[in-house]
C-alpha cells in the first residue's frame, strides 16, 4: 500500500483528456500513468473505446479517461463518438485540452474550446490547456503557441508538455490532481487500468493493423474478440490461451491491406499484438485471427451495435 501521511489531504478524482484527432491524448495517458494503457497511432481517430488510465501517489489518484478526438462528424460512427465524448465531459472532475504544438491552432480547436466554454459555465468544470509535442517546435514556436492558446478561451492553466521525452509530464500531472476533490483512492494502489481484458486486446490488434495503413482504412476498422480460452492438457506451469480475434473493415480491397501478400502482413499483425497480449493475460498466447468484411458498418445502427458502438 502507498504511505499516506496525511488522509484527510488526499485527492482522488477523474481527468478527462480531449483535443482534436492526434492531439497526443492516448500517449500523454500513457505517460502520466507510466505504462501502456490506450493505443497509440499516427493515424487520426485511433481511439474509439474511453480508456481509464489510473495514477496513484502518496497524495492522490488521477483517473485519466481517454477519449476519441472530437470533431465535425461525417457518419453515424462519428456522432457516437462525439456523444460519448461529451457524455464523459459531464463526468469528470477536471479536463485536459490537448493542443499539439507543432500544428497551429486551427477551427477544430476553436470547435472543441466552444464546448469547454460551455461545459464550464454549465458545470464550472476546471479545464486546464495542455501544449502537447512541445519538444518538435524551438522556443519561439512554443510561445507562440501558447499566447494562440489562451487566445481561444479562459483556462485555469496553461501546461507544455512532451509525453515522449516526459518533459513536464509531472508538471501535468500534479496541475490536474489540484483539481481533483478530497477524496480516499477510488482503485487499489497496484491497479493502473479498469478496462476489460477484451477491449484491451481488441484496441492492442487494432493497434498493430494501423501502423503503415493508408489514411482512409483506420475510420473503416474494428476488432472483436470472440473468445479467450485456456488450452486444455497442458504440461504442469506451462500454461496457454487460445485468443480468437475478428478484424472487421468494410471493403474487399481494406481486407486485401490487411491480409498482405501471402498472408505476410496479418502474421506481423499478429506477432506484434501477441507479444502485448502475453502481457496482459501473463501466459503463452495462440493468436488466431480472421478478417471479415461487415460492408459500411460505420453508417449501420444495427452492425454498430454488434461491433460495441
Amino acid at each position: 500500500m502507498t504511505d499516506r501521511a496525511d488522509a484527510t489531504a488526499y485527492r482522488a478524482g477523474f481527468a478527462c483528456l480531449v483535443g482534436r484527432p492526434n492531439a497526443g491524448k492516448s500517449t500523454l495517458t500513457n505517460a502520466l500513468v507510466g505504462e501502456k494503457v490506450a493505443i497509440t497511432s499516427s493515424k487520426p481517430q485511433t481511439t474509439r473505446h474511453t480508456i481509464r488510465g489510473i495514477c496513484t501517489t502518496d497524495a492522490f489518484q488521477l483517473v485519466l479517461v481517454d477519449t476519441p478526438g472530437l470533431h465535425r462528424p461525417r457518419t453515424l460512427l462519428g456522432e457516437r463518438l462525439n456523444d460519448l465524448v461529451r457524455e464523459t465531459l459531464l463526468e469528470v472532475d477536471v479536463v485536459g485540452f490537448c493542443l499539439p504544438a507543432d500544428q497551429r491552432v486551427g477551427p477544430g480547436d476553436e470547435f472543441i474550446a466552444a464546448e469547454l466554454v460551455e461545459l464550464k459555465r454549465a458545470k464550472r468544470t476546471p479545464v486546464v490547456a495542455l501544449a502537447t509535442k512541445s519538444d518538435l517546435v524551438t522556443r519561439d514556436r512554443l510561445a507562440q503557441h501558447l499566447m494562440a492558446i489562451d487566445g481561444v478561451g479562459e483556462w485555469d492553466a496553461i501546461v507544455p508538455c512532451s509525453a515522449t521525452q516526459g518533459t513536464q509530464v509531472d508538471d501535468v500531472r500534479g496541475v490536474l490532481a489540484s483539481y481533483l476533490p478530497l477524496s480516499p483512492a477510488l482503485y487499489p494502489d497496484e491497479a493502473r487500468s479498469d478496462e476489460p481484458v477484451d477491449v484491451m486486446i481488441a484496441e492492442l490488434v487494432r493497434e498493430a493493423a494501423l501502423e503503415g495503413v493508408r489514411d482512409e482504412l483506420p475510420h473503416s476498422l474494428a476488432v472483436v474478440v470472440d473468445e479467450i480460452v485456456p488450452r486444455a492438457d497442458r504440461p504442469e506451469g506451462r500454461p496457454m490461451s487460445d485468443v480468437r480475434v475478428t478484424v472487421y473493415v468494410e471493403r474487399d480491397s481494406q481486407k486485401a491491406i490487411i491480409i498482405g501478400r501471402g498472408g505476410a502482413r496479418l502474421r506481423s499483425i499478429g506477432s506484434t499484438s501477441r507479444a502485448a497480449i502475453e502481457r496482459i493475460l501473463g501466459v503463452k498466447v495462440f493468436l488466431d485471427l480472421h478478417v471479415k468484411v461487415a460492408k459500411d458498418w460505420q453508417r449501420d445502427p444495427k452492425q454498430l451495435q454488434r461491433l460495441g458502438f
